[in-house]
């Protein structure tokens, strides 16, 4: 008999204070001083030297020099051209339902009339640049392309810049062609090959030219970054976050299942091992009160992990501490660990799923059902995909439309709004000994406000009183 790939953490019989929970979920150790003292001197370099720096770091790193760090417009539809049409097909439709979310998700304007001459309005403004990183490393990724620049795009951003390593296969230093294709399907021209840490700086910091096909200045700035990345693209937006925005600093991918005795333990196994897939540090954490249902899932992830294409990387990533199969009493602490954990995908499959739903506090996404695995919501269901990780659910939520704009409040007081309060203000202002604040606000209506002694008749004679 096989032995177990997972192993167990058994809750049952436990009454766990908060702390204790948070605890006993399983997490991936994330080592990040070292990646510090390692991305510190890119980000510096890239500051002082430009496109210089980004040239040699791409040769170190991705080992090939590209002539063009930003890649010619030609190249972009070139690869449209080239890409097989039912690759092309599925593009464009992962595209359609994102942009009929996004749609959706634009916050509407509005306003507040507290008083006659009292307003308070408040808009969504868009950012105004914005760089998108889309990782290389183990898989190509043009679905992150597509769910960084829709959101952007339904929000309004006026400049959109695309970062994303050269491909190991292309001698000419430019990235994956898909990726590239998935940029011209999406009108994005304005794509750089550079990747890791050294693209996050480009991004934060500007770039100047150091050849004369980058001209004057490479890349211009960007006010925030997005984009998953490794542990050194986390680190680097983490380093830049104090003066550029960013979405999030994203660690390993990772699944919750709360299933229970009705559940089928086979799509549960492959629902496992597709999160595995990403990387040996993925985690992969299933919740149940059904200790025979565990069972055939370990039995079905015996069979089903050594015929998979990446067994190694996913049976390093479901055998790692920050994988585990959740022994509860019930539903009520399966759920109750489930908030715990805040996965970055949460898939309900339980006998009433709708009901669990309602109840989950912490999830970057729920995939309610049998049918909605984290593949969908991977590639085509129109959600997004860069989803907070790590247990940061529990106060942060995906990428957005949101995430791309700024809620930014409009005072639109007349002088009879403005004199029905001066008087309050001034007390309030006086209370905090900030009296220039009251002053300010009496200016516009007595005659000498810095006259302590006359200022009570001052106020009566002006009507604020």
């Amino acid at each position: 008999m096989s032995e177990n790939i997972m192993r167990i953490i058994d809750l049952r019989g436990q009454k766990l204070s908060r702390a204790e929970l948070l605890a006993a979920m399983p997490r991936a150790a994330m080592g990040t001083s070292e990646a510090t003292d390692l991305v510190r001197p890119i980000l510096d370099d890239v500051k002082e030297r430009g496109a210089a720096a980004l040239r040699d770091f791409e040769e170190k790193f991705d080992h090939v020099r590209p002539k063009n760090l930003r890649v010619p417009a030609e190249a972009i539809a070139d690869a449209l051209t080239t890409l097989d049409p039912e690759v092309r097909a599925a593009i464009e439709e992962s595209v359609r339902r994102a942009r009929a979310v996004a749609k959706n998700q634009v916050p509407k304007d509005f306003h507040t009339d507290l008083a006659p001459g009292a307003r308070v309005a408040e808009r969504w403004i868009p950012i105004q640049r914005v760089g998108l990183y889309v990782p290389g490393g183990k898989a190509v990724y043009p679905s992150s392309v597509i769910m960084n620049a829709v959101p952007a795009q339904a929000a309004g951003v006026e400049s959109l810049a695309i970062a994303t390593p050269p491909a190991r296969d292309n001698a000419e230093g430019l990235p994956n062609k898909t990726i590239l294709a998935t940029c011209a399907i999406l009108g994005v021209d304005e794509v750089y090959a550079v990747g890791g840490a050294q693209a996050i700086a480009m991004f934060a910091y500007g770039a100047k030219g150091s050849e004369p096909q980058d001209g004057d200045v490479l890349c211009d700035p960007v006010d925030k970054i997005t984009g998953p990345g490794n542990i050194f693209v986390a680190t680097a937006k983490s380093l830049v976050s104090a003066f550029v925005g960013i979405d999030a600093v994203a660690g390993p991918t990772e699944i919750g299942i709360i299933a229970d005795k009705t559940a089928n333990p086979s799509l549960l196994a492959a629902d496992l091992i597709g999160q595995a897939e990403h990387d040996e540090l993925a985690g992969s954490v299933l919740f149940t009160d059904s200790p025979e249902l565990a069972e055939k899932v370990q039995e079905n992830l015996n069979y089903r992990v050594p015929k998979t294409e990446h067994a190694e990387r996913v049976h390093t990533s479901l055998s790692g501490t920050q994988s585990a199969i959740v022994l509860t009493d019930g539903l009520d602490q399966s759920i109750d660990a489930a908030n715990a954990y805040a996965a970055e995908h949460l898939e309900i499959q339980t006998e009433d799923a709708d009901a669990v739903v309602k109840r989950i506090k912490n999830a970057g996404a729920i995939f309610r059902g049998p049918y909605s695995p984290v593949p969908l919501g991977d590639y085509m269901s129109g959600s997004n995909h860069v989803l907070p990780t790590g247990g940061t659910a529990r106060f942060a939520a995906g990428l957005g439309v949101h995430t791309f704009m700024k809620p930014v409040e409009v005072i639109e007081y007349d002088e009879e709004g403005l004199k029905a309060l001066a008087a309050r203000i001034n007390a309030f202002a006086v209370s905090e000994d900030l009296p220039a604040h009251g002053e300010c606000v009496l200016s516009r209506f007595v005659k000498d406000p810095y006259d302590k002694a006359t200022l009570r008749e001052q106020e009566i004679e002006a009507g604020l009183r």
